[in-house]
């Protein structure tokens, strides 16, 4: 049996509560609303319409007319007090190579974030491109992989005035994190590069082929391939 994970509950409107978890250990508390949002999710709980989670807490959807926050709290603490007697379970992270154009039309924010930085254009490639990186959550728009960024130096700084399109693809970083555009969209974060695979197909479910845990790694290719894998769509590779 494992320790608690501290947790606060905190109602989210009149069809919502706000899991956050509160230890001082952040992975902790990151496998800990995942963990409590996969167990909602099966539970099959009336009313619950789902269960959306973050770096440190989840938000339950439930409809009001069928239950209330009274009883959707309950059923949040007893999936707290299992995970906690079982332990989170463990699944094998898959890994996702992403080839990456940076710099250029491609990456317009580039040498801004260099100069940011302190550094050269080619030690913030390194320091992209440098290490695996695991996908928290999915984000807006359109199940964007929300992760840890490189280590830079210096936080990133959010575009003075966000981009009212971003092409689908965009590699950007802000603050301490990192993310892939699944989708055309509006932005503000620095864009840095942008990778020729598609990847979110409206024809498949589900949309994206990763999910929180999963791994992620950038490489640089030149922007004469960017054709050669225009069409390709990501996956897997381990």
């Amino acid at each position: 049996m494992t320790a608690a994970t501290p947790i606060e509950v905190h109602e989210s409107g009149d069809a919502a509560l706000r899991v956050v978890a509160t230890s001082p250990d952040r992975e902790r508390n990151w496998a800990a609303v995942h963990a409590l949002a996969t167990w909602l999710e099966t539970a099959d709980v009336d009313g619950v319409h789902g269960a959306v989670p973050t770096y440190d807490s989840v938000l339950v959807e439930f409809d009001p007319y069928v239950t209330s926050a009274r009883q959707i709290r309950a059923f949040v603490l007893l999936g707290m007090r299992q995970l906690d007697y079982v332990g989170t379970p463990a699944r094998t992270p898959r890994q996702f190579d992403v080839p990456v154009v940076y710099g250029g039309e491609y990456g317009p924010d580039l040498q801004k974030v260099a100069d940011h930085e302190g550094l050269s254009v080619a030690a913030i490639i390194a320091l992209h491109t440098a290490k695996s990186y695991v996908i928290r959550c999915l984000g807006a728009p359109a199940g964007s992989p929300m992760m840890d960024g490189p280590d830079f130096p210096l936080p990133v700084p959010r575009l003075k005035d966000p981009r009212l399109s971003v092409p689908a693809g965009a590699v950007s970083v802000a603050g301490r994190q990192a993310v892939i555009a699944p989708a055309s969209a509006p932005g503000g974060w620095c864009v840095i590069g942008q990778t020729p695979l598609t990847v979110l197909n409206p024809d498949k479910q589900p949309l994206v082929p990763y999910m929180p845990g999963d791994l992620l790694r950038f490489h640089e290719i030149p922007a004469a391939e960017f054709q050669h894998f225009a069409g390709l769509e990501l996956e897997a590779s381990a």
